[in-house]
């Protein structure tokens, strides 16, 4: 779609509407910007653009004119597709796009795109380095990271040309206003239970995750996680190539004509041919070998050197909040998993864990049982502190489990208290919450930063 001359409503002040915004302004269109909230600062959002920039600012009430003016709108991903402000432009007969779709259609290059629950943004950063080290090779190639890793695909949009190569994080609300979205190598890493609170139910979630092949072709290429019972399903409905990863599955004996990354005692292989050996690598965590495989199946199915990948891989460190090494004080050793927003991804932080741990959860409720989570503690938690929206609820369902070591809290600077005071040597101190942070902080983001500065306050006592 050519957004040019178009009057277009753009919904949403935070970071992805700033960024819409300016791409629309860069393709010619007028922008109408809208936030439900008359709280937000005027004058800090239009510092956002240039002084002789047109945009037109609304806040709170709708005028009349703009439903009438209006030709299309974008989205944020925080906005639901059955929010009220949609259902609106649904009746008005508008069309709503997503920022991420707003940007896909005015880019161009080579796209890469990576969804799941849990790994996503691990997994982009290392495919993000692989793909800049093979441009290096080719001449006059450049690389973007984009998407829900915290760069606004929309930014990046317009500097791109026919030999870019665009290597972007999408999440499943981002997915939920895709139209023509069409990436050349995607991955679905795992589909476990998230976002229900938005997404209704675990159908709806599956259903938007496997939009990012829908464009898809068999000249295209999928990658997908064989292990879990989603994903493999998905591999057989896709119209996509399938490169699965496993940890378990023997390809070679039951999968013979599939092409696929596996893991086999401590070395990972790609149709048979070794890429790394696991003690090589700086990540730690079966999680994260499958994070590793994804991304070997992805750079692979894009012509990338084993060589290269290899050494990408080897040189790659854990991205921040993502069971994150903070400090060792007294001989505790302290970790931020401030993105552990859900179960799974906390399952596999205290999976990662070789010293008895005191566990830091809790947080905004998106509605995900904790039972599993719990289950996980076996002998390895030895101490659960809890905090926010959702502490009694665990708390509840702990002591269901019969786990009951456990310390209610009022902030997370208590939680690190708590967890200093009670630790002894060779202990581990996580924080990996299984919720989101919104009831307490602005990001996950914020609640790892602070978390670090809490725990490093320690080293000046």
């Amino acid at each position: 779609m050519n957004f040019k001359g178009l009057n277009v409503l753009v919904i949403g002040t935070g970071k992805s509407g700033i960024g819409a915004t300016r791409l629309l302004l860069k393709i010619g269109a007028n922008v109408i910007l809208y936030d439900a909230k008359d709280t937000v600062d005027r004058v800090a959002i239009m510092k956002n653009f240039q002084e002789d920039a047109e945009v037109r600012l609304v806040l709170k009430d709708m005028p009349d004119d703009v439903w009438q003016s209006v030709d299309c709108a974008v989205i944020s991903p925080g906005v639901p597709i059955d929010s009220p402000m949609v259902e609106d432009l649904k009746m008005h007969r508008i069309p709503v796009y997503g920022e991420v779709e707003l940007a896909y259609q005015s880019s161009k290059g080579d796209l890469l795109a990576i969804t799941g629950t849990n790994g996503k943004t691990t997994t982009t950063s290392l495919v993000g380095e692989i793909m800049k080290a093979f441009a290096e090779t080719e001449e006059g190639r450049k690389v973007f990271v984009v998407g829900n890793i915290g760069n606004p695909y929309t930014d990046a949009a317009t500097a791109t040309d026919e030999n870019s190569i665009v290597v972007a994080e999408i999440s499943s609300f981002q997915l939920e206003t895709t139209h023509e979205f069409h990436p050349h190598v995607s991955a679905i890493l795992n589909i476990t239970p998230d976002h229900l609170n938005r997404h209704h139910t675990m159908e709806n979630y599956v259903a938007v995750k496997e939009r990012i092949a829908e464009k898809q072709t068999a000249d295209d290429t999928i990658v997908l996680n064989y292990d879990d019972p989603y994903t493999r399903e998905f591999g057989e409905k896709t119209n996509a190539k399938v490169v699965y990863f496993t940890r378990n599955a023997d390809f070679e004996k039951d999968l013979p004509n599939v092409d696929f990354v596996h893991l086999q005692k401590d070395d990972i292989y790609y149709n048979g041919t070794k890429v790394i050996n696991i003690h090589d690598m700086n990540l730690i965590g079966s999680h994260n070998y499958e994070n590793v495989m994804a991304a070997v199946g992805m750079a692979f199915s894009y012509g990338v050197p084993v060589e290269l990948i290899a050494d990408v891989i080897r040189k790659f460190k854990a991205v921040e909040h993502r069971i994150e090494y903070v400090e060792t004080i007294d001989d505790v050793v302290y970790y931020n998993d401030s993105k552990g927003t859900n179960t799974d991804a906390a399952i596999k932080a205290i999976e990662a864990m070789s010293k008895p741990t005191l566990l830091i959860g809790g947080g905004y409720d998106k509605k995900l049982p904790y039972d599993d989570w719990i289950k996980s503690f076996g002998d390895k938690v030895k101490l659960l502190v809890l905090m926010g929206e959702t502490a009694g609820d665990i708390k509840k369902c702990a002591e269901k489990h019969g786990f009951t070591d456990i310390v209610m809290v009022g902030d997370l600077k208590e939680a690190v208290q708590v967890c200093h005071d009670h630790a002894e040597k060779g202990d581990a101190v996580l924080l990996s919450p299984a919720c989101a942070s919104w009831d307490m902080f602005k990001s996950y983001e914020e609640r790892g930063d602070l978390f670090k500065q809490y725990v490093r306050e320690y080293l000046k006592v």
